[in-house]
């Protein structure tokens, strides 16, 4: 009997947890998983996809829909995705939006390529500081790369150098001196698309395959921000923030509101090419050595060579933190031009406001406040007077006009009452030694 109502007691647990927690088949079997490629392609955006793929694998889908929507954007982020796409286990379908440069780079790693009829895929032309690269290994490496990419999946690869350099000519698609930009039409017939699509949820259909759901990945609020973050711009507005209130700090007393606003500003530049993929751990370490080495600079007198060591690690691990040289360069040169503007009119017009008043110490010490400055003592330099305590070395003497005086001796012991001559001065005190007969 009591057998029979423990496996009673146990059957009806079970039916409770598979009507609390149904089996994950309740909710849809292989899923098409839709990825948005959007916007410039940078280390977060590469980073956003490898989660992106993660949470497909996760989910158990039969395809990923990349559906790509961008100019291009960095060569070493576009790689990166091109290796999450060829290391997916899951089949991945492009759906072109508009791909261009790393755009095209995307698309041609994905197994097939469907586009919507407004759509254009092509010209992969690799840009430096907004001028177009003419080095010829750079050239090379991207043109090798996309033609293997479209042998990989059958295409014409003469068709992908044409998208990289201007010089090729192909009979009835593009003529020389221009970069290749394929319609949507126009990559149907030359074999760069299976199809053309008005929308995503058309693909299944057309690749033979069967959607009963599809989920589409929302992007982390943490990867939307620091993908703002690390917007050249916006790096250098942070960074002029962070530089004038670092100027302010400098030159007002104590540790106040400038210093607070320049910290959480080069705390969000870091933080965000950080997560972002650009910074790195030694180049932040880099940083506060630099900032150290200046606040050394402010309490130590010297020749300046500490003040310039901490510039040149400030300003090095600056350029370091950045996608690439020549953006780390553009984006220190703006956020300085813009740092002396902040600090301009911060110290212009902030002075006459109740807020200044806290950043700076702007009270004096007058006598009229009842200030008393040190006495001059050069006055007593040779004058005669009694050692009124012992002096060990330190203590206190008497001056022939009864002037009492803090006075040192030189490392000698003076007995009280002993008289004494004035030789020198020292830290606000006079140096006294032993009148000789």
């Amino acid at each position: 009997m009591a057998g029979k109502i423990r496996r009673l007691a146990a059957a009806a647990i079970i039916l409770m947890g598979l009507a609390l927690f149904p089996p994950a088949l309740a909710q849809g079997q292989d899923p098409v998983f839709v990825v948005p490629l959007q916007g410039d392609i940078n280390s977060a955006l590469a980073a956003s996809m490898k989660l992106a793929f993660a949470d497909a694998s996760q989910a158990h889908a039969k395809l990923i829909i990349l559906e790509i929507d961008t100019y291009g954007g960095l060569v070493n982020a576009s790689d990166r995705i091109k290796t999450i796409i060829y290391d997916s286990s899951i089949p991945v379908y492009a759906y072109v939006k508009k791909a261009i440069s790393g755009g095209t780079y995307a698309a041609l790693a994905c197994d097939r390529i469907y586009m919507h009829p407004g759509a254009t895929l092509g010209a992969v032309e690799p840009v430096a500081g907004g001028q177009p690269v003419t080095d010829e290994k750079t050239l090379s490496v991207i043109e090798g790369q996309l033609r293997s990419m479209a042998e990989h999946q059958g295409r014409d690869p003469q068709i992908a150098s044409a998208m990289v350099r201007k010089e090729i000519a192909i009979p009835g698609v593009v003529e020389a001196g221009k970069l290749l930009t394929l319609t949507a039409k126009m990559a149907a017939e030359v074999g760069y698309a299976e199809g053309i699509a008005g929308s995503y949820k058309e693909i299944p259909e057309l690749a033979g395959i069967s959607a009963s759901e599809f989920i589409v990945y929302e992007e982390s609020w943490s990867i939307g921000i620091a993908k703002f973050l690390s917007n050249p711009y916006v790096a250098a507005l942070l960074l002029a923030i962070g530089l004038a209130g670092l100027v302010i700090e400098i030159f007002t007393a104590g540790f106040g509101v400038a210093g607070v606003i320049s910290l959480i500003a080069f705390a969000l530049y870091f933080g965000g090419n950080l997560f972002a993929g650009f910074a790195r751990s030694e180049y932040i370490l880099l940083f506060i050595l630099g900032i150290v080495l200046l606040g050394a600079e402010v309490f130590t007198a010297g020749f300046g060579i500490l003040g310039l060591g901490g510039l040149a690690c400030v300003a090095v691990s600056i350029v370091l933190s950045a996608a690439n040289l020549s953006q780390g360069l553009l984006t220190l040169g703006l956020a300085i031009l813009l740092s002396i503007v902040i600090a301009l009119i911060a110290f212009r017009f902030l002075r006459k406001s109740p807020l200044w008043k806290r950043l700076i110490l702007s009270e004096a010490e007058t006598k009229e406040r009842g200030y008393v400055g040190p006495r001059d003592l050069k006055i007593y330099l040779d004058a005669q007077g009694v050692a009124l305590t012992p002096l060990r070395p330190s203590g206190t003497v008497q001056v022939a006009d009864g002037v009492r005086l803090d006075a040192l001796t030189e490392g000698v012991y003076i007995a009280s009452g002993t008289e004494i001559v004035i030789t020198g001065f020292s830290s606000g005190a006079v140096v006294v030694t032993e009148k000789k007969e």
